[in-house]
């Protein structure tokens, strides 16, 4: 059952026995072959099995057989689960960076950009991450006197396919419920390779925090 606390919606991650709200852990359910598949959106019938949105923990639970003992069944895991759902986050992200740009939120090129950072109206800036260093260091001064941020992420080959574009080498998101959209799902990726403290794993470093896991009966599958 779903505990709803001061944040929302709360599960038990089924490896550290944490509980988290469900924005800090990913849902996996077992596919009508056995197979244990990511649940990001939390629509999938059957039971699930949560797990801290953390490429460590669920390259760690691959490891040790959580998604099995807490299904109490036979299951096949995947070894590079953990690999997969960082996948599928990132494309999520350039999916929403498509739909902002399809609700006329973002602009690309550099002149664009820098007219756009001069009216104030950019919420994050966006570099290839293969672009070149000049230009990125002349829109970031531009963007430092409007407190914005820039996201390095992605490759310029991956903004010109989700934008539809052509050479997309700096772009921008502009103030709005869509680029709020994509930069929330750009952090969850960023988060997702972080190594939270207590888990041994490949994911990255960073800091991380564990709520105290309560004695509530198996929140951590439904």
């Amino acid at each position: 059952m779903d505990r709803t606390g001061k944040n929302g919606q709360e599960r038990r991650c089924a490896l550290t026995r944490a509980v988290l709200p469900t924005a800090r852990l990913i849902r996996f359910v077992a596919d009508p072959t056995g197979t244990i598949t990511p649940d990001l959106k939390r629509a999938l019938p059957g039971r699930g099995v949560w797990i801290e949105a953390r490429h460590a923990a669920i390259a760690q639970a691959t490891r040790k057989s959580i998604f099995a003992r807490a299904l109490k069944r036979s299951v096949s895991t995947p070894p590079d689960l953990a690999d997969r759902v960082q996948d599928l986050l990132r494309a999520r992200a350039l999916a929403a960076l498509s739909l902002a740009n399809k609700a006329g939120a973002v602009v690309t090129g550099f002149d664009a950009v820098a007219e756009a950072l001069g009216r104030d109206t950019v919420a994050v800036l966006l570099h290839g991450a293969d672009a070149a260093a000049d230009g990125c260091r002349k829109l970031d001064r531009k963007a430092q006197s409007a407190a914005t941020s820039a996201i390095t992420e992605f490759a310029i080959d991956e903004l010109s396919l989700a934008l539809g574009r052509l050479n997309v080498v700096h772009a921008a998101g502009l103030k709005s419920p869509a680029t709020d959209a994509f930069v929330a799902a750009v952090d969850r990726l960023m988060r997702y390779r972080q190594e939270p403290d207590g888990i041994q794993g490949s994911g990255g470093t960073g800091p991380g925090h564990h709520a105290v896991a309560t004695t509530e009966a198996r929140p951590d599958v439904r």
